[in-house]
């Protein structure tokens, strides 16, 4: 049988992204379970939830990490290291 994921370069950086992401949905869930979120304000132009944030900022982190791997032939821990500041930002002040 053919291996189901030949189609993707599964590196370690991008091995270590999808599990980090993960490993945030199953804290996040967690999280929300033992103590419920009240939406609030911050830099976004939204009143969000800690889940709100945590979508927003898994899709900046992404984009980030696409923009990176697009503009520069440099290591991609680079990338995803600049991907999770932004992730924690959002989550901190969104």
């Amino acid at each position: 049988m053919e291996n189901a994921f030949e189609w993707m370069a599964w590196t370690p950086p991008v091995a270590v992204f999808f599990s980090a992401v993960v490993l945030m949905l199953a804290v996040m869930t967690v999280w929300e379970i033992r103590s419920p979120t009240m939406e609030r304000k911050g830099f976004l132009p939204i009143p969000t939830t800690r889940g709100d944030r945590l979508f927003i900022g898994l899709l900046a982190a992404a984009y980030v990490n696409l923009a990176w791997s697009g503009a520069t032939d440099l290591t991609q821990w680079i990338g995803a290291g600049i991907g999770f500041i932004v992730l924690l930002v959002v989550m901190r002040w969104g």
